[in-house]
C-alpha cells in the first residue's frame, strides 16, 4: 500500500511521503504512486509548482532496503514497473521544490538533487550511503551531487557516508535556503506561489535550458548512471545487515548533536 499523501494549495501540488515509522523509505507501491502523482501534476496546466516533503522526523531514508534485501523490490525492474521517481522528477517541466524536513539519505538525497529548488529545515541532514549498503546509485547521485557541491565534496560524502547538516549543505550549494523547522512548509509554499506569478511557458523553457547547458546533457548522464547502477549485482543477503549498520551509525551521529 502506498504511503503518500497529496494536497492542493492553490496552484501548488504538495506531495508528502507519509511513512514516518519507516523514515519514509520508498517501497514499490509508494514509488509507483509518486510517479503517477508527479506525472498527473506535470500534465495539469493549473499546477504551477510541485512541493515534495516528508512526514517528520525524516524526509526520506531512500529505498526500503528490507524490500531490496528480500527481493521484493528489484532495482533492475524499477523503470519498467513505472516506479522510477527520480526519472520522473528529472523530466518534469513543472518546477519542483524539495522541502527537506529531516534526514535525506541516499535515494532520499537523490530526490532532493532531482528537484529544482531545495529549502531545508534546520533539522535537515543529508548523506549518501550507497557505498555502505552496497548499491550503486542510479537516481542521479553521481551526476548531480558533484554539480552542486563540487567533485571533491561529492566524493567525500559518497565514499564516507558522512552526514551533512543543513547549514553546511547551504554553504556547499546543496540547498537554496535554511529555515526554522516550523516555517518550512510555509516558506516552500510561498516560493511556489511566487513561481506561479511568472509566465508558465517561459518558466518551463528556462528549466529546460538550465538542464541542457549544465555539463554533458543530463539525459545522457542519467542514462549512463542507470546502466552502470542497475547492471551491478546487488548482494541481497548483505543488504539487511548493512542497513542496520547505517541506521545505527546515523542514530549515533544524530545523538551527538
Amino acid at each position: 500500500m502506498s504511503r503518500l499523501t497529496t494536497d492542493r494549495h492553490d496552484t501548488t501540488a504538495l506531495l508528502t511521503l507519509d511513512a514516518p515509522d519507516r523514515r519514509n523509505a520508498l517501497d514499490l507501491a509508494t514509488m509507483q504512486d509518486l510517479v503517477a502523482r508527479i506525472e498527473d501534476a506535470d500534465a495539469d496546466a493549473s499546477v504551477r509548482a510541485i512541493v515534495l516533503t516528508g512526514s517528520d522526523p525524516a524526509f526520506c531514508a531512500g529505498l526500503d532496503l528490507e524490500a531490496v534485501g528480500s527481493g521484493e523490490l528489484e532495482l533492475e525492474a524499477v523503470e519498467e514497473q513505472r516506479a522510477d521517481v527520480w526519472k520522473s522528477l528529472q523530466e518534469t517541466a513543472t518546477p519542483t521544490i524539495a522541502a527537506v524536513n529531516g534526514a535525506a539519505v541516499t535515494g532520499g538525497l537523490e530526490l532532493v538533487l532531482c528537484c529544482d529548488l531545495v529549502i531545508a529545515s534546520d533539522r535537515a541532514r543529508f548523506a549518501d550511503t550507497h557505498a555502505r549498503v552496497g548499491i550503486h546509485p542510479s537516481g542521479g547521485m553521481s551526476v548531480l551531487l558533484p554539480r552542486f557541491v563540487g567533485l571533491q565534496a561529492a566524493l567525500g560524502m559518497s565514499l564516507t557516508g558522512r552526514f551533512v547538516r543543513a547549514e553546511e549543505a547551504r554553504s556547499l550549494g546543496l540547498v537554496s535556503e535554511v529555515v526554522e523547522h516550523g516555517d518550512l512548509l510555509t516558506t516552500a509554499l510561498a516560493v511556489a506561489a511566487s513561481i506561479a506569478e511568472a509566465d508558465a511557458a517561459t518558466t518551463a523553457a528556462i528549466i529546460a535550458t538550465y538542464r541542457a547547458l549544465s555539463g554533458i546533457p543530463l539525459a545522457d548522464a542519467y542514462e549512463q548512471e542507470r546502466v552502470r547502477g542497475r547492471g551491478q549485482a546487488v548482494d541481497t543477503a548483505a543488504v539487511d545487515a548493512r542497513r542496520r549498520e547505517v541506521i545505527e551509525r546515523g542514530r549515533h551521529l544524530s545523538d551527538d548533536g
